[in-house]
This record gives structure tokens, C-alpha cells and sequence, in this order.
């Protein structure tokens, strides 16, 4: 019988989530990355003022299907009042957590005093999820780095102050800001935020396989391990971390030819959700995800990077189906 964890009254199974990356976890990431064994998963973040201003794409990033559940949406921003309101209009999306952005090292969001740049401004940060708690039941987590520098490591205090203004979890990434997503990740600081607070702590960075997430389990004490870039072109790693976590069992990376049935079933869905034209845009650093380890993979990066129809991802699969 699987383990399970509580953040507020949403029930998630203790094996692996899906990070919320921008511009990689839409709804047909989701999608895949549940299918293949994620017990929780996180949209990309949304600005709260767009969706205080009505911005179309802010509220796009907000649709969340039942399918997805236990699913979060997540904000990101710099004042408790446009939080707070932005708070309001997720909660009509039918979420069942909304997660807080402190963590993002993006210079156009931490250069604008949000993500990261919250973990400067602890006092600001705790307001902002104070503000969120006043007006929603539904729980509110936020996500954080271990600090901003190697200077200035603070991710203990600053979990503490979070859990003081109401967060139901923390996630906490084992990286600096300034590191951005370079190794090595930081264990210990994700266990000493897990021993200094009595909500549940997820433990994020660095988890390419398994034996990976396994490790971080028994290093830290996490609740729950989340997996971000790890996912990329291998939404199967939900299954392998379930299965090795269950039973022991490794299981293997599957063939090429079953990966390429993956990848058209993901980028197929793309199209159907966001149309031909934009979904293949989106698609190509999808399809270069997939297909790299392959034979003659770096010689089809050029082709990927090329696709602009179904037809013409039907083709590349037939080229790389060749090369076998």
C-alpha cells in the first residue's frame, strides 16, 4: 500500500510530482506526465497582475481539468493585494492548491522583485501569503530555493516565516538562485527545512532517475519528491520512481520505437489543445527532448527544430525509425 501525504485536505501519493516549468508543464505535459504515474502536478506559473488585468494568456495557463487533480496552479508576483485577488480568480479554476513562486532565477521575473528575488524580502514574502490565506480555503504552498547566494542561504528561516503566514507545504529547490540550474544540488538544506517545520516539505532538484528520488527520500525526510527538467522527453519517469519505490524494481528506459510512439501521442495533443500552428512551435523542443540518446540524434536536432506541421513530425519519426 502506497504512503500518502496531506497538504491541507488534498490526499497525494507519496512517490513523484511534476514541477511547475514555464513554457514546459501545460496541459498536455500535465497530461502525459500523469498518465505515466505523477501523483500531483503544478501549472506554469501565472503573473498575478495579468490576471488581475484580464491578460488572456495569464488566465489560459489557469485551466485545470479533473483529470489532472491533485492538481496546483501557481502565482507569482510582488504585492499582497494583487496576490490576494489573483488568489480569487484561480480558486474559480476549480484548483485544489495554489503554489506561490519564490523560487524562479528568471531575470524577467526576479529582476522584478518576484520569484527568487522573494527570498531577499522575507517580511514582503510572508504578507504575500498572508494576504492569499485571508481570502481562499484553498491551501496555499510556496516554492523556494535555498537562498539567493552562497552568502546568503536562508531557506530555514524562510520556510518557518511561511509556515507562520499560513502555507499549507513548502517545495524547496537545492539550488541558489545564482546557480540557477547548475549542480550541485544541496541535500542537507532540504533537511534541515524539513526538521525545522511541521508542514509537509517537498524536496526538488536534480532527480533524473529513480535511485535519484529514492536517495532524496531517505537522505532528507521529504514528503513528497518533485521532478522538473528530469521529465523532459521522459514523462515515464513517474512509472519508473512508483515501480522502484513500490518494489525495488529498475525498471529499464523504454525502445526508441516506444519512445517515438510517446512523443506523437504528447505532441498530438499539443495541436489538439493550442492548434497546428502554435502547438508545433511548442512541439519542436518537445520532439529534440524525445529523441536525444537516439541514433544519429544530434544530426535530426535541425529537423525538430524545423517542424511545422503533424506531417511533418510523421516524417522525422519515419527518418529516425530508419536509422534502427
Amino acid at each position: 500500500m502506497l504512503e500518502t501525504i496531506k497538504i491541507g485536505n488534498v490526499t497525494i501519493d507519496k512517490t513523484a510530482c511534476l514541477a511547475p516549468m514555464a513554457s514546459v508543464a501545460d496541459r498536455a505535459y500535465r497530461y502525459m506526465c500523469k498518465k505515466y504515474g505523477a501523483s500531483y502536478v503544478i501549472g506554469e506559473m501565472a503573473s498575478a497582475k495579468g490576471l488581475c488585468y484580464s491578460d488572456r494568456k495569464s488566465n489560459e495557463l489557469l485551466e485545470v481539468t479533473k483529470y489532472e487533480y491533485p492538481m496546483a496552479v501557481q502565482l507569482f508576483g510582488d504585492s499582497p493585494e494583487f496576490m490576494a485577488k489573483a488568489a480569487v480568480i484561480a480558486s474559480k479554476y476549480k484548483p485544489q492548491i495554489i503554489d506561490v513562486n519564490m523560487g524562479c532565477p528568471v531575470p524577467k521575473v526576479a529582476g522584478n522583485g518576484c520569484g527568487s528575488a522573494l527570498m531577499k524580502t522575507p517580511e514582503l514574502a510572508a504578507e504575500l501569503v498572508h494576504a492569499m490565506t485571508k481570502v481562499t480555503d484553498i491551501p496555499i504552498t510556496v516554492k523556494i530555493r535555498k537562498g539567493w547566494d552562497d552568502e546568503s542561504v536562508n531557506a530555514v528561516p524562510f520556510a518557518k516565516m511561511m509556515e507562520q503566514a499560513g502555507a499549507s507545504a513548502i517545495t524547496i529547490h537545492g539550488r541558489t538562485k545564482q546557480q540557477m540550474y547548475h549542480p550541485p544540488i544541496d541535500l542537507d538544506i532540504i533537511k534541515a527545512v524539513k526538521q525545522a517545520i511541521s508542514i509537509p516539505v517537498i524536496g526538488n532538484g536534480g532527480i533524473v532517475t529513480a535511485i535519484d528520488a529514492k536517495h532524496m527520500y531517505d537522505y532528507t525526510g521529504c514528503d513528497l519528491v518533485m521532478v522538473g527538467q528530469g521529465t523532459y522527453g521522459r514523462p515515464w519517469i513517474f512509472q519508473q520512481i512508483k515501480t522502484y519505490l513500490e518494489t525495488g524494481e529498475s525498471l529499464s528506459e523504454p525502445s526508441i520505437n516506444e519512445r517515438l510512439d510517446v512523443m506523437y501521442e504528447h505532441i498530438s495533443l499539443i495541436v489538439k489543445l493550442k492548434g497546428e500552428k502554435m502547438g508545433m512551435r511548442e512541439a519542436r523542443k518537445h520532439a529534440a527532448w524525445y529523441i536525444k540518446g537516439s541514433n544519429g540524434a544530434a544530426g535530426f536536432r535541425h529537423a525538430c527544430g524545423q517542424l511545422s506541421t503533424l506531417d511533418d513530425l510523421r516524417d522525422l519519426i519515419q527518418e529516425v525509425k530508419k536509422r534502427i
